[in-house]
């Protein structure tokens, strides 16, 4: 199983609609338990009068009516959840900044995928955005599923993988193909062969043999996706496509998505911690900012790494003992 606890983190906007029926949708196919989570806004300190700040017992007060409010909004949420179909085995409030509580809540009832909405912005907005959303994706351990506001989003539907031959695109073939066999959606795949020259543009004596590289790397591409797709088949999964882009991988990823009409995209990325995860930007990074659908971000835990780890370690050493 992909996760066995779905956290769906809600503030009651439209964008949170949305991932509430994805997150139901898929806890009902998945077979995965559904939690529901709402962070409450704490009013600022410094917009109280002289006479209340100086009241020891005033910040005590204004966290008491912050998380009252939290509560009532957050049994709103899990109505409106269980409305549509969502079964709810959990509810959690916390109060603060609304990306830390959402991690907090996440890795404290140990969920392996929040769900959580985003507003649809412009290009040049969402180039500049600095969301919650994007900061769980950066902090979160595990996956997160960022349920965007226009278009797409619900499942049957197109699912697109995108396939980089990394771990984390392997974690994020299986995750997608469970997906795709458990809700009924045609998935697609698609990988991207950067084509943007990295080293200075080649003078005339070598542009036939830049040329003929390039043209020898588009053709081990195609092998590789066609190869790709035919393992993906032979492990139970079902590709209606499988596509070869050139350029730059997020913007080629978006682009697809977008033809497709694609209802999910599903990504992988490094589970990184610490510094690491403030410096992180990168595809997937790009892909969640971007993309005109949900993005799944898959991201496997440190634990289970270390345990696959761990299991590969040990097969070998009995291969070589036999």
């Amino acid at each position: 199983m992909f996760v066995s606890k779905i956290m769906l983190a809600t503030d009651g906007s439209p964008e949170a609609e949305r991932a509430a029926r994805m997150a139901a949708s898929l806890a009902r196919a998945l077979g995965s338990e559904l939690h529901v989570a709402h962070v409450g806004h704490v009013a600022s300190l410094y917009a109280a009068s002289e006479t209340e700040i100086l009241d020891p017992e005033f910040q005590a007060r204004l966290v008491e009516r912050a998380e009252g409010e939290a509560r009532a909004k957050l049994d709103a949420e899990v109505a409106k959840t269980e409305a549509i179909g969502g079964e709810v085995a959990g509810a959690h409030v916390d109060v603060g900044r609304p990306d830390a509580g959402i991690v907090r809540i996440a890795e404290g009832i140990g969920a392996g995928l929040v769900v959580l909405g985003s507003r649809g912005m412009g290009p040049l907005r969402r180039a500049l955005m600095g969301s919650v959303s994007a900061s769980v994706v950066r902090h979160f351990p595990g996956s997160v599923l960022v349920a965007r506001g226009e278009g797409g989003g619900e499942l049957p539907g197109r699912i697109l993988l995108a396939l980089d031959g990394s771990e984390e695109a392997s974690a994020a073939t299986r995750t997608a193909v469970e997906i795709s066999n458990a809700t009924g959606s045609e998935l697609h795949a698609v990988h991207v062969l950067d084509t943007n020259p990295r080293l200075p543009y080649p003078g005339p004596g070598t542009w036939q043999t830049w040329e003929e590289e390039l043209a020898h790397a588009k053709r081990e591409a195609r092998t590789w996706v066609d190869r790709q797709a035919e393992r993906i088949e032979a492990e139970g999964g079902r590709i209606k496509d499988a596509h070869l882009r050139f350029g730059e991988p997020d913007g080629e990823i978006v682009k697809l998505a977008e033809e497709l009409g694609a209802a999910l995209v599903v990504i992988g990325s490094r589970g990184l911690t610490g510094m690491s995860r403030v410096l992180l930007g990168g595809v997937s990074d790009s892909v969640v900012r971007h993309a005109h659908c949900p993005v799944l971000v898959v991201r496997e835990p440190e634990r289970d790494r270390k345990h696959d780890l761990t299991d590969a370690r040990d097969e070998a050493r009995q291969g070589a003992s036999s």
